[in-house]
C-alpha cells in the first residue's frame, strides 16, 4: 500500500479548525506528531482534535537539536538541517511499518517558520498541504490592523534576524520566534502590536510606542508562560510616524 502525506494547517485554536481541514484529516488513517515530552501543550491539542475526528495519533520522539546560543549563521542552518533530517528519518520508520495516510497538524499555517514541509519533502512521499489560520492573521486581526501601510511592503523575518533587517533598511516588520524580545534592544522609535499565543485562553496583547510599553510586555510574556507554561510571541514592529498611527491602542 503507497503512503501518501498530509499537512494540515489548523489554526491557533480548535475553532479555528476549517471545514476542509476537517475532512483532510478525517481522510487520515493516522496522525504522525513530534512528542517533546511529558509537558507538551500543543501535542496535547493535536490529540484532542485527532480524538474528536477519531482518527489515531501517534506519537513520535522529537530528536534533539543543538541550540548553543554561540551558533554563527551557518552552524545555526546547519544545527535546523541535520534537526530536520533526523525527524525524517524518525518520521520514515513509522511510515514505513504503517503505509497509508498519514497527517501532519500543524499549530497556525505551515507556510510561516515551521519545518513540516521541509522535513516531508525529505520522505520521498506524495503530499499536499492545507492551510491554516496563522499567528499573522491573528494579530492583525486582534489589533485590527492592515499589515502594511499603503502601497508599502511588510517583512516577516525572526528575532534573530531582526537588528540585521533593520540595519538593511526594513522598517515595518512581522516578528517571529523571538524568545527574548529582541526589538527592546533596537534604536530609534518604534510602534509595536504583539500578541503572545494568540488563539489560547489566555492569549496576550499588548500596543503602543515601543519604550512606553517595554515593562507591559515583560509583564504579559510572565503571565503568558505562567498560564500556559510557554509563549509563542508574534508582533508588527513600524518605525514611529510624526502622529498615532490609526488603531494604535495602549
Amino acid at each position: 500500500m503507497t503512503s501518501r502525506v498530509r499537512i494540515v494547517g489548523i489554526g491557533c485554536h480548535p475553532e479555528q479548525l476549517t471545514l476542509e481541514a476537517r475532512s483532510a484529516i478525517e481522510s487520515c488513517d493516522y496522525v504522525i506528531a513530534a512528542d517533546k515530552g511529558s509537558d507538551d501543550p500543543l501535542l496535547a491539542l493535536r490529540r484532542s482534535i485527532c480524538s474528536s475526528l477519531g482518527v489515531e495519533l501517534v506519537a513520535v520522539a522529537d530528536p534533539p537539536r543543538d541550540r548553543s546560543s554561540g551558533l554563527d549563521e551557518a552552524g545555526y542552518d546547519g544545527a535546523v538541517l541535520d534537526w530536520h533530517d533526523a525527524r525524517a528519518a524518525a518520521y520514515s520508520s513509522v511510515i514505513s511499518a504503517r503505509p497509508g495516510t498519514v497527517g501532519f497538524l500543524v499549530w497556525g499555517d505551515p507556510a510561516f517558520y515551521d519545518s513540516t514541509i521541509r522535513v516531508v519533502d525529505r520522505l520521498g512521499l506524495e503530499y499536499d498541504v492545507l492551510p491554516g489560520v496563522s499567528a499573522i492573521s491573528l494579530l492583525a486581526a486582534r489589533h485590527r490592523l492592515v499589515l502594511h501601510e499603503v502601497g508599502r511592503p511588510v517583512l516577516v523575518t525572526t528575532g534573530r534576524r531582526l537588528a540585521a533587517e533593520v540595519e538593511a533598511g526594513h522598517d515595518n516588520l512581522v516578528v517571529m520566534l523571538d524568545g527574548r524580545l529582541q526589538a527592546a534592544e533596537l534604536a530609534g522609535d518604534w510602534d509595536i502590536w504583539w500578541g503572545a499565543n494568540l488563539g489560547s485562553p489566555h492569549e496576550e496583547l499588548v500596543a503602543g510606542r515601543l519604550a512606553d510599553v517595554l515593562d507591559d510586555l515583560t509583564d504579559a510574556r510572565t503571565r503568558a508562560r505562567q498560564s500556559d507554561g510557554w509563549v509563542m510571541d508574534t508582533y508588527l514592529l513600524r518605525r514611529a510616524q510624526r502622529t498615532t498611527p490609526p488603531g494604535l491602542r495602549g
